[in-house]
């Protein structure tokens, strides 16, 4: 094998092995809600809970893990879950599937809530209208640098009045001139970019804290 290609398997290779062992996102999203992203398990399962659980958005979506990946999660959300301290667990056809029988016979008491996009083989608490395209670009955003805000709560766009639009506004009506060129309108800008399965969760757990069903930070 010539050299030049022999240095193009092994980037390949590299790229492939950093991709299948990223490391799991542990993040805040304040009020006291936690947000952890596994990509394998059981290695990517958070730690044992502190001497205050808090509630977490346990992100399981596109996770894959081996069969112990199932008995582990299962004993992990026995272990964190509680009515005041719930999981919010992001899952969807693309979990694996070993993963998925950790939790397909929850109990809806145990303060563990899934959301997600059902589909066949998974059936969630919570089902969302998303298009799986676009929840997979969602969720690749925050892996390639967007804000975990921006992806929550995307900033509106408010319109903006000068002060020539503004005289305009208050001028009398009167016969319009002529252009000397026709006006081609801007593109419009695309809709940003929302992680909706997450959005929910974050609003589940600011409406149980107006609620006062779990306890402020």
């Amino acid at each position: 094998m010539k050299p030049f290609f022999s240095s193009l398997v092994l980037i390949i290779f590299l790229s492939l092995l950093r991709a299948s062992t990223a490391a799991p996102l542990a993040l805040d999203l304040g009020q006291g809600l936690a947000y952890h992203r596994a990509h394998t398990l059981p290695g990517d399962l958070p730690s044992a809970s502190p001497a205050k659980p808090r509630p977490l958005v346990l992100d399981l979506r596109y996770a894959t893990g081996d069969a112990n990946a199932g008995t582990a999660l299962a004993a992990s959300l026995k272990f964190h879950a509680a009515p005041r301290s719930p999981i919010f667990l992001l899952a969807n056809a693309a979990t694996g599937p070993a993963i998925r029988s950790a939790f397909a016979a929850r109990d809806d008491a145990a303060g563990l809530v899934v959301l997600g996009v059902a589909s066949a083989g998974f059936t969630p608490d919570i089902d969302l209208p998303v298009d799986p395209a676009e929840e997979r670009r969602a969720y690749d955003a925050l892996e390639n640098g967007t804000a975990l805000a921006a992806l929550i709560a995307p900033p509106l766009e408010k319109p903006r009045y000068d002060e020539a639009k503004l005289v305009a506004e208050r001028l009398p009506a009167r016969a319009p001139t002529p252009d000397p060129e026709p006006v081609v309108p801007a593109p419009s800008a695309p809709p940003p970019l929302i992680d909706a399965v997450l959005q929910r969760a974050v609003h589940l757990h600011r409406a149980l804290l107006a609620l006062k069903r779990i306890p402020s930070p």
